[in-house]
């Protein structure tokens, strides 16, 4: 079984592939300080809860876009599950050009999204990921990774209004009624949703305009459904679009070996 980890700012989502199906899923929140005995303590008893145990691992995963969380997350894969995580980074065998200034610059979890986008879906694409940022990243016929687009996240532009105003409270996510709010909070609701649905089309448009040619578009992370809700420019949602494409990444390159220190260690145990 594989054990897929994606690291991004706000959750850690963990989740075991077998063959052609999802094992289990589950999420954390993202702490940097968090130590792989706390993550195996916790994983270990949803493991338990799913009828899998840790020997049934044989390989792991990582991507992550919090490079202060890798060493933990590595740790927890070779002590606990004594296995070497494969990394998703550019310079691994991705199965399409990466047409940027620096490929290294690029989050790993925006070119796994690219990977598993294009195998889903075919291109040109362009896949917008709701996460701590919204990101819109494009790909062009061929599958190549061709640049995209970072938005502050949803979340954060609540946050940062209800900071900086303040007499305007901390309010939900939701799909209002209406766009005119007749109330302090409605107005703010309208505002966040109705403005990133305007944000979306129009960037939607403007990318495939710089393109020259109509674009498949893919919408994912946790609030994918409801922004696809109040847009005709969306026309698939795939929540677990990076997690397919960790896979992906895992099934075309070979898996690394443990170092020969923990070789050793797990022999003499």
């Amino acid at each position: 079984m594989l054990l897929v980890i994606d690291a991004g700012n706000t959750n850690i989502v963990f989740a075991v592939r077998e063959g052609e199906t999802w094992r289990g899923v589950w999420r954390i929140r993202t702490d940097p300080q968090r130590t792989s005995d706390e993550y195996a303590v916790w994983l270990n008893s949803l493991l338990t809860l799913c009828d899998l145990k840790r020997d049934q691992i044989s390989a792991a995963v990582i991507g992550t876009v919090v490079p202060a969380a890798l060493y933990h997350l590595r740790r927890l894969c070779r002590e606990w599950f004594s296995v070497e995580p494969l990394i998703a980074r550019a310079a691994l065998d991705w199965g399409f050009e990466i047409k940027v200034d620096n490929p290294n610059e690029v989050g790993a979890d925006r070119l796994l999204n690219a990977m598993a986008g294009h195998r889903r879906f075919g291109g040109p694409l362009i896949v917008v990921d709701f996460g701590t940022a919204t990101t819109f990243d494009v790909v062009d016929a061929t599958g190549a990774y061709i640049g995209g687009v970072i938005c502050p996240g949803i979340n954060l532009s609540i946050e940062a209004l209800h900071q900086a105003a303040a007499r305007l409270p901390r309010i939900g996510i939701g799909r209002p009624q209406s766009v005119i709010g007749r109330s302090t909070v409605p107005a703010m609701q309208s505002g966040i949703y109705w403005g990133y649905v305007g944000l979306i089309e129009g960037l939607l448009n403007r990318i495939m305009g710089e393109y020259g040619d109509r674009m498949k578009v893919v919408a994912t992370g946790g609030l994918s459904p409801l922004f696809a809700e109040g847009t005709t420019m969306i026309q698939h949602i795939d929540p677990d679009l990076t997690l397919d494409g960790l896979r992906m990444l895992a099934e075309r390159n070979p898996a690394p070996t443990l170092p020969r220190e923990r070789t050793r260690l797990i022999d003499q145990d």
